[in-house]
């Protein structure tokens, strides 16, 4: 993998293990793996590794391999040892000796139980096989080109592919889908005639533990069968599902499943033939379960032709009124995947009220690593805090993170050197991974843990200093309060406070010369705080209760309205969109005091990004700032400068 950037996972991070005798017994592909690993590190660094019995200072064990993916670590008479039931919980207990470093050989070192919290920790590529002409090759990357595929075709380079798995399944993570929920021509070609290109990809990911899924087109049977219809009850078209199956599983035995993007945003569905989004799920799923199959079914489903005069119809409404009343209708490897959010991974949203209010259905969790709408990997925005609140918010009692069946985010990475554009944005990724193995880790920690492997000790604290509070950071010199949105239209990069305003696509801010904000409550509103359980119905109904981060999503309010902070909205606007910019300020000077710490190259491009960073925060304080005083006629209580 010579020429790959090892993002957390330099040389020195083996030195550890490299410089010991380790016993490894078990056999089959996983073990392989692991083997491998321990072999180049003994290359390194001068240890040794052995399938035969002796003195050892590390032991790794495969007894049995049932498929689990937990772990036991402990130590005892001189010896750490590491013993699964599963190959991939060997993998995983590999890089946890990697992660502790010289810790894991520690005398005090305890016995103890790691096994993932939920079943599934996957990415979605948003990668296109042939370039879009508005999207590019990848749909909403930051990072360059695809991975996967080039100019129509796939890529030749699967040893890059292989250091992509090895990231993946050094952080938890244990799928992908190689290609964009928005499923154009060449794409839906990969369900059928280039299947063999996807076996070549899951061939790469499968030596690190990683299952391959593949987005798929609602109208497959049309576009690639030449039948007259899609209508998920029609037997011809169940036979085609069936068939086409049968073949992906011939070329991918492992094959983990369908994802679909139906009746969203242009993309065919259901609807079409006046059938309901369980019947087409079920259709897929029928097709998918002889060989245990899931098909992630999105609930990202709404009226992208809005009149914006219409103050009832409500974007943030649509997942649930779609699919609350299909509860109990899913099939059971049908798994309804929905954004975290109800808008669309915006800097603040509350959690969306569909998570909790379908318990007889499979339910997977969707983040975006992929900075869409938070900096674009330009900026410097760690989401690890964000993350963390969702999967611990209760929406009835129980936490997110137990009511999911898997964890999913649409991924950062491209053919970009650093793998993500930005180097600081790698830690969103690894910090993804930690957290859907265990939703209630402390983020901060998981950061430490990426700053340790990715920098060493000695910039250590500096890099923390720069990324701890970016997500916060970046909403004060965003879009305030919760409202969203306010975004260049289409590419989503930069200030535009009525970029999307007067748009069909349902995002609005409702500013006018009295006030701002979307009325959302159940008296006076659109009905969505009465989505939610009784607790949070009544928090957000009303202006008084509701969290001030969020008060703009759910209310319109006069200028002056006074937050709990005991700022009003107007100050608060202008105060926080200083700060903003004074914090990227801050942040840079730390980061180039790192210089003679971090490798020239890293440190280069860190800073590269931090003076576009610089510019684009004072472009949205100068433009929200000065939409908002000449809404208001408010001026600024501490006299600063308005443009």
């Amino acid at each position: 993998m010579q020429g790959v950037d090892p993002a957390w996972l330099p040389d020195v991070a083996f030195r550890p293990i490299g410089t010991r005798r380790t016993l490894i017994r078990g056999s089959g592909p996983l073990v392989d793996t692991v083997h491998g690993e321990v072999a180049r590190a003994c290359e390194r660094f001068g240890g040794s590794v052995s399938r035969e019995s002796g003195s050892y200072d590390l032991v790794l064990e495969l007894d049995g391999d049932d498929g689990s993916e937990g772990f036991v670590y402990g130590r005892g008479d001189g010896c750490t040892t590491v013993t699964a039931s599963g190959a991939r919980g060997l993998l995983y207990g590999f890089f946890h000796v990697a992660r502790l470093g010289e810790t894991a050989f520690r005398d005090d070192a305890r016995r103890a139980s790691f096994q993932p919290e939920l079943a599934l920790r996957m990415l979605d590529h948003w990668d296109n096989v042939s370039v879009h002409p508005v999207m590019g090759q990848v749909e909403r990357g930051y990072a360059g080109g695809s991975l996967f595929w080039e100019d129509g075709r796939a890529r030749g380079d699967l040893e890059r592919v292989r250091a992509y798995g090895r990231l993946l399944a050094s952080c938890g993570i244990n799928a992908v889908a190689v290609n964009n929920v928005n499923v154009h021509r060449a794409e839906a070609r990969l369900l059928t005639d280039r299947i063999g290109e996807v076996a070549a990809i899951a061939g790469a990911l499968r030596a690190y533990g990683i299952r391959t899924h593949l987005s798929v087109s609602f109208a497959a049977p049309v576009v690639l069968g030449g039948l007259a219809t899609a209508d998920p009850l029609d037997d011809d078209v169940r036979a085609w599902w069936a068939k086409a199956t049968v073949r992906v599983y011939e070329a991918i035995p492992d094959f983990g499943g369908y994802v679909a993007k139906a009746d969203s945003e242009g993309q065919p569905g259901p609807f079409a033939y006046g059938r309901s989004h369980a019947e087409g799920a079920n259709m897929l799923a029928a097709a998918l379960e002889p060989y245990g199959g899931t098909v992630h079914w999105r609930a990202f489903v709404y009226d992208h032709r809005q009149d914006w005069r219409d103050r009832t119809t409500d974007r943030a409404r649509a997942a649930y009124d779609h699919f609350v009343p299909l509860d109990g209708e899913f099939a059971s490897n049908a798994v309804l995947q929905v954004k975290h959010g109800p808008m669309d991974f915006q800097v603040r949203e509350p959690v969306s009220p569909l998570i909790g209010a379908m318990p007889a259905t499979r339910l997977a969790v969707e983040l975006q690593a992929t900075q869409e709408y938070t900096g674009q990997q330009r900026h410097v925005c760690w989401l690890g805090p964000m993350w963390s609140e969702v999967l611990r918010f209760r929406p009835d009692g129980t936490p997110v993170a137990e009511l999911a069946d898997a964890l999913v985010a649409v991924s950062n990475v491209g053919d970009d050197p650093f793998w993500t554009g930005h180097p600081l944005a790698q830690a969103n990724l690894y910090t993804f991974g930690r957290l859907a193995w265990r939703p209630d880790a402390d983020p901060l920690e998981i950061l430490d843990e990426w700053i340790g492997l990715t920098f060493g000790t000695e910039p250590a604290a500096g890099v923390r200093a720069v990324m701890e509070g970016s997500w916060r950071t970046y909403e004060k010199y965003t879009a305030p309060l919760g409202v969203g949105f306010m975004v260049q239209p289409g590419h989503h990069y930069g200030p535009s406070v009525d970029g999307y305003e007067y748009s069909p696509w349902g995002t609005y801010h409702f500013a006018d010369r009295d006030g701002i904000g979307v009325d959302r409550s159940a008296a006076t509103g659109t009905g969505y705080a009465a989505q939610y359980a009784k607790r949070w119905a009544e928090v957000y109904e009303s202006p008084e209760t509701c969290p001030d981060e969020l008060l703009l999503f759910f209310h319109h309010v006069p200028y002056g309205h006074v937050l709990h902070s005991g700022k009003t909205v107007i100050q608060h606007i202008y105060d926080t969109h200083f700060e903003g910019v004074e914090e990227v300020e801050a942040a840079r000077r730390v980061w180039a005091s790192l210089v003679d710490l971090v490798d020239a190259e890293r440190h280069a491009r860190v800073t590269e990004r931090f003076e576009e960073q610089l510019r684009c925060a004072r472009e949205w304080r100068d433009q929200v700032n000065s939409y908002f005083f000449r809404k208001s006629g408010v001026p600024d209580a501490n006299g600063r400068r308005i443009h």
